[in-house]
């Protein structure tokens, strides 16, 4: 039913509007998208650094839930940061300001009633790595005394730690580490180099991360076991192909 305009309706609408408010500095392009190099910090941060994760998270409470791809889909979150350190102050703090509990995290705190749930509910699931192929037995060894039930009971499973690895061929490291250009680009360029015996893959840019051996100067990134890293020898040429889903990528090195 249809009413009349009174001429109190028409002083309403004859009142002007409202002024707008404008935010005070520039809004970020991506926004309402958080800034990567936040994640990153806050990621980073919660491996040790206390102080600054509470300042982080009293400031934007959302990165108690902060991940960031390290690499090839190496996703690691701040709780995941804390749990294969074995920081439990991080940890807890993390979980009490509405971070997600996964297993890593249960086993690491030594919570042995829901690692053991977990498993009942799927079967196997100690054979899943966490955040750089770190697996769920050393996650549970980070926890320290407190955790050393799940340990002991993971560790009587068989397989919840990481496999033995075939070693590199002797020369191997020299051979394969060295910069290798796909383009003439400055940041067509990347940098295997090796620490403590262990390949490292970095791209100018990013973050270096280890290359777990598969045999055959085979290699796949922490945290990627889809991606392939292969080296070839030819005549004066040391060749690396990644395959990575969606991306075949060939350099030489230089």
């Amino acid at each position: 039913m249809a009413y009349p305009l009174t001429r109190r309706h028409l002083w309403t609408l004859a009142l002007p509007l409202a002024p707008v408010a404008y935010a005070a500095d520039p809004v970020p392009a991506a926004y309402p998208v958080q800034p990567l190099e936040l994640a990153r910090e806050m990621v980073g941060a919660s491996h040790a650094n206390f102080q600054k994760v509470q300042a982080l998270v009293g400031a934007r409470p959302s990165l108690a839930t902060a991940a960031v791809d390290w690499g090839f889909g190496d996703w690691e979150d701040a709780l995941g940061a804390a749990s294969h350190v074995g920081n439990r102050q991080i940890a807890e703090f993390l979980l009490s300001n509405g971070a997600r509990p996964t297993i890593f995290s249960a086993a690491m705190l030594g919570q042995l009633d829901v690692v053991k749930a977990f498993l009942t509910a799927l079967p196997g699931a100690q054979k899943i790595t966490g955040p750089h192929s770190i697996s769920l037995l050393a996650h549970a060894k980070a926890g320290g005394k407190a955790a050393e039930a799940v340990y002991q009971y993971l560790d009587s499973l068989g397989d919840a730690g990481s496999p033995a690895r075939p070693p590199l061929a002797p020369g191997d490291i020299e051979l394969l580490t060295g910069v290798y250009a796909f383009g003439p680009g400055p940041s067509e360029r990347i940098e295997i180099s090796q620490r403590n015996g262990q390949l490292r893959f970095l791209r100018l840019g990013a973050t270096a991360c280890n290359l777990i051996h598969l045999g055959n100067r085979t290699f796949h990134p922490v945290g990627a076991p889809a991606v392939r890293v292969r080296f070839s020898i030819v005549p004066g040429r040391t060749i690396i192909t990644i395959h990575d889903p969606g991306v075949v990528l060939t350099a030489v090195k230089a």
